[in-house]
């Protein structure tokens, strides 16, 4: 019997720099509505891991596959075109815009064409999409502040919020939960819950140190 590929199907990845192998041959599968966590310590290669798969360096060997079609090697603007978000550990937020800006931002490089993005209306008819994305991320109370304002954990909220905006089909979070401060408030359960119950027709892989 065949098997059913996932949307993600990373196959004996490795990445090497001379005789340091950053990926050892990792492999894993992300099923529709699955999140699945990659987990090590610092310097374990989490990152370089999905920087193979992502297109930002090539794999020097294996295979990744997104609902069956092999994207081993693909650029980060082919696999944003195929439906594959991600966010970064580092934040890639626009601190000088609002949180729904930064929202319609994200998605408008994926709505329509760039003629019709010039004669469009100013959210680029995405308003409706960043305030459902804003009420499902708990952001509705400072969505009209500038990012660049808030706690490092909210920024961290918008920032996964901002990978979701294209209504990709797949997403994968580099220490989605990394920094954050319990006792300021910046608590992870809202970052993860909204992909859980809102999202879950979307496969995600974040990663988180252990």
């Amino acid at each position: 019997m065949t098997a059913t590929p996932g949307f993600l199907d990373v196959r004996d990845v490795r990445k090497a720099y001379g005789a340091i192998k950053a990926v050892d041959g990792v492999s894993f599968s992300v099923g529709p509505g699955e999140i699945v966590g990659v987990i090590g310590p610092n310097g374990s290669g989490k990152t370089t891991l999905f920087n193979s798969i992502l297109g930002q360096i090539r794999p020097t060997s294996g295979s990744v596959e997104l609902c069956g079609e092999d994207i081993t090697g693909l650029s980060p603007l082919e696999l944003a075109r195929r439906g594959v978000g991600r966010t970064f550990q580092t934040l890639q937020v626009f601190g000088g815009l609002s949180v729904r800006d930064n929202l319609i931002a994200a998605a408008q490089e994926f709505k329509g064409t760039l003629p019709g993005r010039l004669f469009a209306k100013p959210d680029a008819g995405l308003g409706h999409h960043a305030d459902e994305m804003i009420e499902l991320f708990r952001l509705k109370h400072v969505a009209h502040l500038p990012a660049g304002r808030l706690s490092y954990g909210q920024q961290k909220l918008i920032d996964i919020a901002m990978a979701f905006m294209p209504a990709p089909r797949l997403v994968l979070l580099d220490e989605p939960t990394s920094q954050l401060d319990p006792v300021a408030g910046d608590e992870p359960e809202p970052a993860v819950t909204p992909l859980d119950a809102g999202l879950a027709t979307t496969g995600a892989a974040p990663t988180s140190h252990r």
